[in-house]
């Protein structure tokens, strides 16, 4: 059984601004080239379909002529929830879409029923598990303790009477401790998401969303197959692509990928103004891409975007790198790209600041909990 691994589309992003929705609507129509050339007999979409839980008409539109080509191709689609999305409005209608073999997964309600494909080998399971925080699970297990995320998908995973005889393949959205994050990606509180890949260990393959760049988790069958696109300048040596694996016999799973190439690739470039306005730096490259220019003039220029784009259309970030940045890059100001501060170290700062000392160990715990307990009712 061939099956195709999507996630993280964010249809609807704006990235410094420039907003990805011809970009989406070419990478997708790439994607179903892809589809038609493999001939699946599945594809699971491991959420963030969209970049906002309330998306635009536009976002809606163009996810909804994605699903139509694949419903016209009469293939079975499974799609969950991520954290960007509203599972409610995502899962609207599903009980109809499945007459069109589009599988949708409800709000978690604590059960997760699985849906069975079938080849020359036997049964597979397919198990959808949009994402969750403690706080949604914890209210279907009043008598388990559940304080961490992997006490949660544990708990979930482990209601879901996994049959580890037969072939079975879960669809989740979650933070698998040990992978890398990008700057693009949400950061949770203090990295109280994470969860220990040993949760999925009954299931053959582990089909994840949540992380940009593609990657294994733990080992090869527990995977990332990262975004579609390019979403930060942090991604930009990445290769994003397509993940196609195959299920044989139980104990037999291949994992491939197939390369997509953007309709505009971010770029990194640095120099002084002179430097990077000059023709022979310039004309060799493509300069209609979405570029971040680092100047390294010890002094400001003046309009440099205005300037700049009078040769590179889609700049999209501007930054300097000289005796100043580098000063204060040294004593704290700026931290490193990729390097987001947690809510609790923002509020650290903040408190250090104001009061000249740090949070004792009491106040930093007692923020900690009220912190999380924010973040999972928000």
């Amino acid at each position: 059984m061939k099956l195709i691994h999507l996630s993280d589309l964010h249809i609807g992003k704006r990235v410094n601004e420039f907003s990805m929705i011809e970009d989406q609507k070419y990478i997708l129509n790439q994607i179903l080239e892809i589809i038609r050339k493999e001939e699946p007999d599945a594809v699971l979409i491991a959420g963030d379909i969209y970049d906002k839980s309330v998306p635009s008409a536009e976002a809606v539109e163009v996810f909804d002529d994605f699903l139509v080509s694949l419903a016209e191709a009469e293939l079975p689609v499974f799609l969950i929830s991520g954290n960007h999305d509203s599972a409610e409005r995502l899962s609207f209608g599903g009980r109809i879409l499945e007459k069109s073999r589009i599988h949708v997964s409800p709000v978690y309600h604590g059960e997760t029923a699985p849906v069975t494909l079938r080849d020359s080998w036997g049964p597979v399971r397919v198990f959808m598990l949009p994402f969750v925080k403690p706080s949604q699970v914890r209210a279907f297990f009043p008598d388990r303790e559940i304080e961490t995320y992997t006490d949660a998908v544990a708990a979930a995973v482990e209601s879901m009477d996994v049959d580890e005889k037969e072939r079975n393949v879960l669809i989740t959205h979650q933070f698998v401790t040990g992978s890398v994050r990008c700057e693009s990606e949400e950061l949770s509180v203090g990295g109280t998401d994470n969860v220990d890949a040993g949760v999925f260990e009954a299931f053959d393959y582990v089909a994840l969303g949540h992380l940009h760049g593609p990657q294994s988790a733990g080992k090869e069958t527990v995977r990332y197959c990262g975004s579609p696109l390019k979403y930060s300048f942090s991604e930009v040596r990445h290769q994003k692509s397509v993940t196609v694996l195959e299920l044989r016999e139980k104990g037999q799973v291949t994992v491939e990928t197939r390369p997509l190439t953007p309709r505009r690739d971010l770029e990194e470039i640095r120099g002084n103004y002179m430097e990077v306005t000059d023709r022979s730096f310039y004309e060799t490259l493509d300069t209609d891409r979405y570029f971040h220019i680092i100047l390294t003039d010890e002094e400001d220029i003046p309009d440099a975007v205005g300037k700049l784009r009078s040769i590179y259309p889609n700049l999209m970030r501007l930054s300097y790198d000289n005796r100043r940045t580098r000063g204060d890059r040294a004593s704290g100001e700026l931290r490193p790209a990729g390097q987001k501060k947690s809510p609790l170290d923002l509020f650290s700062d903040l408190y250090r600041m104001q009061n000249n000392r740090e949070l004792s160990p009491q106040q930093a715990e007692f923020m900690k909990t009220l912190i999380e307990e924010i973040w999972e009712e928000g």
